[in-house]
């Protein structure tokens, strides 16, 4: 079986090395190209591409790296290379039709989410903020459409993830690393039954779908009478605040005006119905802990 990989960032390189793990080693890996990072613009690697690299030599010799800028057919012309099928978590590039058409199986989608519910790039900071009950991961095949296609197989998150932690105490970070450990550990299982053509795709319900944002600076910010509120005992206030501070940091973080200075609020909890400040960062000076 020959497959391709598409996928960039932290994400994708978890379920990509659990995948490897597992004996699934793909001969092609799509990812964005090196991009400069931080206030000195280093030159950085997606983490897809920084994992494979770590890599022990016998494996990463047998995968091409391939970082097109936009993608066409031709990205995929390696002689004597046909493609039984693709995956594709996180890539955060649309695929042209001409290529999610290229291998014989189809294309399977990873995305974090119980699809319907979530389409779009920010299911896990959606989820958050939805406040919802329950969280999981969706495998699927993709056509032309966004998070569209027939499913595969779900999987529903436990009540608690392995350090405890329930979906309503869960930050992004926390909740991302849970859902790629169990979206990686789905695809392994459910990869044997596809590739025996054993599986029967159900089509999603399209009255149930929603869709999500890509979440800007603005989305971000918290009324300082709002945060003044939910500190003094506004349990409304408090929840809405509690779940962006969760949702939102790092990117695109959340924050607010107070004493007229930008302060970012990193983390925060509820107690006996009032919102707690435990991490801010006042703008020019280090993060400090409060509360």
């Amino acid at each position: 079986m020959q497959f391709a990989f598409f996928g960039s960032p932290w994400f994708a390189a978890t379920i990509l090395e659990k995948l490897i793990t597992g004996g699934f080693v793909p001969s092609v890996v799509v990812c964005n190209p090196d991009r400069p990072v931080g206030r000195k613009h280093v030159l950085t690697a997606p983490a897809v591409k920084t994992g494979i690299l770590n890599m022990e030599y016998g494996i990463r010799e047998k995968i091409s790296i391939l970082q097109p800028e936009k993608l066409n057919p031709s990205t995929f012309q390696i002689p004597h290379s046909k493609f039984d099928f693709f995956i594709v978590a996180a890539y955060a590039n649309i695929i042209p039709h001409s290529i999610l058409t290229l291998p014989r199986l189809g294309v399977i989608g990873i995305h974090p989410s119980l699809l319907p519910r979530h389409r779009g790039p920010t299911p896990i900071q959606s989820a958050i903020l939805a406040g919802d009950e329950e969280a999981g991961t969706t495998l699927f095949l993709m056509d032309s459409k966004i998070d569209h296609g027939p499913v595969l197989a779900q999987q529903r998150l436990n009540l608690k993830n392995s350090k405890g932690l329930t979906l309503d105490e869960m930050n992004y970070k926390e909740l991302e690393t849970t859902l790629a450990e169990l979206s990686g550990k789905l695809l392994l299982e459910t990869l044997p039954d596809f590739l025996e053509e054993k599986i029967k795709p159900i089509p999603q319900d399209e009255s149930k779908a929603t869709y999500t944002k890509k979440f800007m600076t603005q989305d971000a910010f918290i009324e300082e009478k709002d945060l003044i509120a939910a500190e003094s005992g506004d349990n409304e206030n408090a929840t809405i605040i509690d779940r962006k501070i969760r949702a939102l940091n790092p990117e695109p973080g959340t924050w607010t005006m107070r004493n007229g200075k930008r302060m970012k609020l990193l983390e925060a909890k509820i107690r006996d119905g009032k919102l707690v400040l435990t991490k801010i960062q006042v703008e020019g000076k280090k993060p400090q802990e409060v509360g």
